[in-house]
């Protein structure tokens, strides 16, 4: 793996792809600026080599070319932070991009407009990578988040610099975190998984079985592993198509000897509503009307102490929906329990947008080992899977 720390670019241009798809608000404000922040690494250190850097990126789901979700909105954001000039240009590829490219000056920025402004960038298209391609000398990926996508400027550019292409120091730190976990974790290794459905993550859990020496499950798809053992759930979220397979996962769990935890309790209410009338109860004893919401204060404990006692920890999926103020008390717990057991010297890696957020909601980003920038891109690598943008520059 090539490091970018081993080489200086002066006087070169570097074409950057990065992960600046952050929210805005209504007056197109960054709500949450972590993903810049997590590539400044990266950009300053090509700034303090003298380098020019174009920085290339996607925002949100754009259907053509629509002013809300422009690039431009984070240049202010960007020159304030870095202290340095950030010029624009009002599109990816073509002649305009070419000129504001030649005429860049060494230490400064040029930022392209979002490449999702072109269906090509998600289709993988190769004359659209070619293009982009031709602004630079070196190519830099930096992006971890849309690193399990083959798309023209994350898999596809890099045949173009056969020989000066680049880990970004962000996705080498994510890969090197995550074979921290995986490759020779610390023991007891547990990964908790939650969220809404099994159905995202049937192959991270199958996979997580062969590795962890405890598997905690909670969130939504608890209520399937509930019905499958014969429960009663009430209105609780339930894929009934996959209980058989919940049912294959509790009997592989057994036979690898793999102490798979479900939730005992759960917090249930009449609605999907934080004002809403609430009852407790066993998971497998939920009344008619209602549905969980979040696990209760026996599973906690349960989870709370297993999680204590681990020295390699992976967490992916809240425990309930922690966005609302009644329904958060699990996921607030358990995170507090990964806190604890990093303070004792576990490694706990964190990632998914649900998790991170309610890592942050919580004031917790400080007392837990590494926060990956990537949901999905994470838990394919947990598979085991081989993710595009990676292996284009290996």
């Amino acid at each position: 793996m090539k490091s970018l720390l081993d080489y200086s670019f002066e006087g070169r241009n570097i074409l950057v792809r990065v992960d600046f798809n952050v929210p805005l608000d209504e007056n197109f404000n960054i709500t949450d600026h972590s993903r810049i922040t997590a590539a400044l690494p990266t950009i300053k250190k090509l700034l303090d080599d003298n380098a020019r850097v174009i920085l290339m990126s996607h925002l949100g789901r754009p259907n053509g070319k629509d002013y809300k979700f422009s690039l431009q909105h984070i240049i202010d954001y960007l020159q304030k932070t870095l202290k340095t000039t950030v010029s624009f240009s009002e599109d990816c590829i073509g002649d305009l991009a070419k000129n504001k490219a030649r005429n860049i000056k060494n230490g400064e920025i040029l930022l392209l407009e979002n490449l999702r402004f072109y269906k090509e960038e998600k289709q993988g298209d190769i004359n659209f990578a070619k293009q982009l391609s031709e602004l630079a000398d070196v190519y830099v990926n930096d992006a971890f988040g849309t690193a399990h996508r083959s798309h023209a400027s994350t898999s596809i550019i890099a045949s173009f610099f056969p020989n000066e292409k680049y880990f970004g120091l962000l996705l080498k730190d994510e890969i090197d975190n995550l074979e921290k976990a995986l490759s020779k974790p610390k023991k007891p290794f547990t990964a908790i998984i939650g969220g809404a459905k099994i159905s995202g993550k049937i192959d991270v859990v199958v996979s997580l079985l062969n590795k962890v020496d405890n598997l905690i499950i909670g969130g939504g798809m608890a209520y399937t592993f509930s019905k499958a053992m014969g429960g009663n759930i009430g209105n609780s979220l339930v894929e009934d198509d996959k209980l058989e397979l919940a049912k294959s996962i509790i009997e592989k769990a057994n036979k690898l000897d793999v102490n798979l935890l479900l939730p005992v309790d759960s917090v249930n209410a009449n609605d999907f509503n934080n004002n809403a009338d609430i009852k407790n109860s066993d998971i497998t004893s939920v009344q008619g009307g209602y549905m969980g919401l979040d696990i209760g204060e026996k599973s906690i404990q349960l989870f709370s102490e297993v999680i204590e006692n681990s020295k390699t920890i992976i967490w992916n999926g809240p425990m309930g929906v922690f966005e609302m103020s009644n329904f958060e008390n699990g996921t607030k717990n358990i995170g507090a329990a990964i806190c604890r057991s990093t303070n004792r010297g576990a490694f706990s890696l964190i990632g998914g947008g649900d998790s991170v957020a309610a890592i942050k909601k919580f004031e917790m980003e400080g007392r837990v080992s590494y926060i990956s920038t990537g949901g999905g891109a994470m838990l394919e690598y947990l598979e085991g899977k081989e993710l595009p943008a990676i292996k284009a520059i290996l």
